[in-house]
């Protein structure tokens, strides 16, 4: 199914993805009992749901902040040259950059938006100057530094047809 096809989910889908979206570690059991469904039917359908690539991966969500990763910031990138070329590079190069947890190619007076986590306001500018600004690709960048994170959520607004 190409990434554009809406898939289409029925009520018992949209309630089984809401609880798999608050905690995907649980049992199937107790995802079936939340969302008043056998355990079986939920367990088919919860693998229906990841063949169809509704589910991409499951993952652990770690606090940043336990890890010593006490800053982020935005950085709005714009390229020398926003070839094909050069985009694919850029695209390969923040696959390679564990600071970069966020990158996204955007419309505007600047090519790309990506979210950096780092220790500290030092660490970020080490990545800006050392990695960032270093490559050939790069012709500025704008940094927005995150001052305090109000809604930090994994949960999409899933509804039902």
């Amino acid at each position: 199914m190409s990434s554009s096809e809406k898939i289409s989910l029925d009520p018992g889908d949209v309630r089984i993805l809401r609880e798999l979206q608050r905690d995907a570690s649980r049992p199937v059991a107790e995802i079936a009992k939340a969302v008043s469904m056998s355990q079986t039917p939920c367990w088919r359908r919860i693998k229906r749901l990841k063949d169809l690539g509704v589910i991409k991966q499951t993952v652990a969500l770690i606090d940043r902040e336990a890890l010593g990763l006490h800053f982020v910031s935005y950085a709005f990138v714009k390229l020398a040259l926003p070839s094909r070329e050069n985009m694919e590079a850029f695209d390969r190069m923040m696959m390679d950059w564990p600071e970069v947890v966020f990158c996204e190619r955007i419309t505007g007076a600047v090519d790309y938006m990506i979210k950096v986590v780092a220790e500290d306001m030092r660490a970020y500018d080490e990545f800006l100057r050392f990695r960032l600004l270093n490559s050939q690709l790069v012709s500025d960048v704008q940094s927005r530094i995150v001052v305090s994170t109000v809604k930090d959520s994994t949960q999409l607004p899933i509804r039902e047809d």
